[in-house]
């Protein structure tokens, strides 16, 4: 569900409506003017990957913004961008997919996918791709967890790969993951050098390469530098590659989005001074927060929108469900004046946030309300 008031912020709207369920607040325009910052800065296409946020405002919104290309990883996220864009281009970049999936991606007119084995290439011939990229995975550091660990082909067997994609007659392509939430320009730099020497390797010359996702959220402290990131996959590609360098993509899903959602959840019960339980938890919007470090944009405020003041202090915690499990791993820094009926509201969630959240026992995000 979908609430459209478009001149209240979520203090505001808090205060007025005091719900008891756990609220998304989403902006257009902050993820409009992310959109439209990616666009500038990034020196090749600017994808992006649905799997962050799949909802149709998030695709509506983004082709306003001028995106005409997506990243989907499978047929249920080709049919969510053609319902909102049907001329969309559909880059199909989940190494792994079965055979009924391959023909799902024909007829969704996929132009481009990826692949990190043999088996996987097999399944694309003759399926009419345009263009096939070889995923790359290496041992780099940077990113809060390692995409390379499930995905990517290590060195040798890229090359090997390229070649024969290079034989099927589809234009020969690269791709890689610097990992989650990477704010280190040299992870880029790492694999667009290995790339590079690969094709040289190989006697390929790569039509595009696509640089991935990974670019990091604004999740706590002073915001990642995505321009100093653009700049350092712009040149280290024309260092790496000379003047036959090809074009890039990149498939921004985390940073594209996370700061265009605000979570307000509401504070059901404290456990003295040290505990509290929110009414989301793990297993809602809060999902992620299990497996990266926990962001510091969180503001508390009273039921009628005053800010809470107290002094910070480490607060356990739980969420709203019967299971134990369902806690944050590391305590948060919330004011000691937190009291139960305040909303507690989480910035940057916008990301893997309504995409994982469930509905066990019944909990869970109640909507989302639409904000300037």
């Amino acid at each position: 569900m979908q609430t459209i008031l478009p001149f209240y912020d979520p203090v505001t709207w808090l205060a007025r409506h005091r719900p008891d369920a756990p609220v998304m607040f989403f902006s257009p325009q902050r993820l409009r003017d992310t959109a439209a910052r990616f666009r500038r800065g990034f020196p090749g296409l600017v994808t992006y990957a649905v799997k962050a946020n799949p909802r149709e405002e998030v695709l509506e919104n983004l082709v306003a913004a001028g995106l005409e290309a997506f990243d989907v990883a499978s047929p249920a996220e080709m049919a969510a961008v053609r319902a909102v864009c049907p001329d969309a281009v559909l880059h199909y970049n989940n190494p792994v997919r079965s055979v009924a999936e391959v023909r799902a991606a024909r007829g969704f007119g996929v132009c481009s996918c990826s692949v990190d084995s043999f088996a996987e290439l097999d399944k694309l011939a003759g399926a009419g791709m345009e263009e096939i990229s070889v995923r790359l995975a290496l041992p780099v550091a940077g990113a809060a967890y390692d995409f390379g660990a499930k995905f990517g082909a290590a060195p040798e067997l890229a090359e090997a790969l390229l070649r024969r994609v290079a034989d099927m007659g589809v234009r020969p392509a690269m791709t890689f993951h610097p990992g989650t939430q990477c704010a280190d320009p040299g992870a880029w730099a790492a694999y667009i050098r290995a790339c590079a020497e690969i094709a040289a390797r190989a006697g390929v010359r790569l039509d595009r390469l696509n640089v991935g996702g990974g670019f990091a959220a604004h999740r706590g402290g002073t915001a990642p530098d995505l321009e100093a990131i653009f700049a350092r996959i712009g040149a280290e590609t024309a260092r790496s590659f000379g003047p036959d360098a090809p074009a890039l993509v990149c498939e921004p899903g985390r940073a594209m989005v996370a700061d265009a959602y605000v979570l307000a959840t509401r504070v059901k019960a404290r456990r003295g001074r040290e505990a509290l339980f929110l009414n989301d938890g793990i297993y809602g919007a809060l999902a992620e927060w299990r497996d990266i470090a926990p962001g510091d944009r969180v503001q508390v405020i009273a039921p009628d929108g005053t800010p809470r003041g107290g002094a910070p202090r480490p607060q356990v915690v739980y969420g709203p469900t019967c299971d134990s499990l369902d806690r944050l791993p590391d305590p948060l820094m919330l004011p000691a004046d937190t009291a139960e009926g305040d909303f507690v509201l989480f910035s940057a969630m916008g990301a893997y946030s309504l995409a994982l959240a469930t509905r066990f026992n019944g909990f869970g995000p109640s909507g989302v309300v639409t904000t300037t």
